[in-house]
């Protein structure tokens, strides 16, 4: 069993003009660290913060599957495809960039900062049509549970992705606790949102992750109110 600790404090750090604040877990624009590239399919984790008034002007991608979670604010979304809105706290995005997608993204408030993961998951295809989708999903469907979030299975209940990995929120009561097993062949990375939350006897807080491979289960148990993200990667 192997449970590799990627404590947040140690994570590639940037800010930016004074509107934003960014948390790199894995090598990004700037910031390259050569044992920090990627893992298994999962390429980028950024825990941006942007201050009120500021916001990414528009910018291309292709080739990448990209999640972004709102933890804090609104964020406004405006992309080549058409699609304009605002993603509320709580709710995920999707956008398979494929071919070529340009998009903007901003804070909607002048006066408060929006807070989100962006999440970058390399495709199974290369030159996918470009699409979009957005959810938030109910505090029933992650309380004390493994709220999928996204999955490669178009069957599933989720946000559709073109690769072999599953993603799932969980926010745990303290003392509360619950178990991932892992099929043979798969690994994990875990990040932790907020909160302290013990991963089979490691222990981690706000803004840590973990790789997690050769092993079969994972354990969740959390000392205080905690909210994570697990990928479940091929």
């Amino acid at each position: 069993m192997a449970i590799e600790l990627r404590p947040g404090a140690e994570r590639g750090e940037s800010r930016y003009g004074g509107w934003l604040h960014s948390y790199h877990t894995f090598s990004f624009a700037d910031y390259v660290d050569p044992a920090h590239v990627h893992f298994s399919v999962l390429r980028v984790i950024n825990d941006d913060t942007v201050q009120g008034g500021g916001g990414f002007p528009p910018h291309p991608h292709r080739d990448m599957e990209i999640i972004s979670y709102v933890t804090q604010g609104g964020l406004a979304h405006r992309d080549s495809m058409g699609n304009g809105s605002v993603i509320r706290a709580g709710e995920f995005q999707r956008m398979t960039a494929g071919t070529g997608v340009v998009h903007s993204e901003y804070n909607v408030s002048a006066d408060e900062a929006v807070k989100f993961f962006q999440i970058w998951i390399v495709p199974n295809q290369r030159m996918l049509p470009p699409s979009y989708d957005q959810r938030k999903f109910e505090v029933s469907e992650k309380q004390n549970r493994l709220c999928l979030v996204a999955s490669g299975n178009p069957d599933d209940d989720a946000l559709h992705i073109h690769q072999d990995c599953r993603l799932y929120l969980c926010r745990l009561d303290r003392g509360a606790s619950v178990v991932h097993n892992l099929a043979h062949g798969r690994c994990a990375y875990i990040q932790v949102v907020e909160g302290t939350l013990q991963l089979n006897d490691i222990d981690m807080q706000a803004g840590d992750g973990a790789r997690v491979h050769n092993t079969d289960q994972c354990r969740f148990s959390a000392t205080t109110e905690t909210e994570f993200l697990l990928f479940d990667l091929p």
